[in-house]
């Protein structure tokens, strides 16, 4: 089993759980998970199944990718 597969099983394990106690807050808090990070996971099995491996469905972004403004911008209140 991958790691990929080991994380997949671990997340909706975490939906069973919340399911099975009817409560998500405990749910997360037994697991290792926030409230954000439920919903978020729930939102991608329902969107994309079990199958979908619940990875997100907007990619992440390299903070990599974006520009620095020049100081001069920024002083003269030009961004955005």
């Amino acid at each position: 089993m991958t790691t990929e597969q080991k994380i997949a099983r671990r997340k909706l394990s975490l939906l069973d759980l919340a399911s099975d106690l009817g409560n998500v807050s405990t749910a997360c808090e037994v697991m290792g998970y926030s409230r954000q990070q439920f919903y978020e996971i729930r939102c991608n099995v329902q969107t994309s199944g079990a199958d979908g491996r619940l990875t997100p469905a907007i990619p992440m972004i390299d903070a990599s990718t974006f520009k620095k403004a020049p100081k001069e911008e920024k002083e003269q209140g030009k961004l955005f």
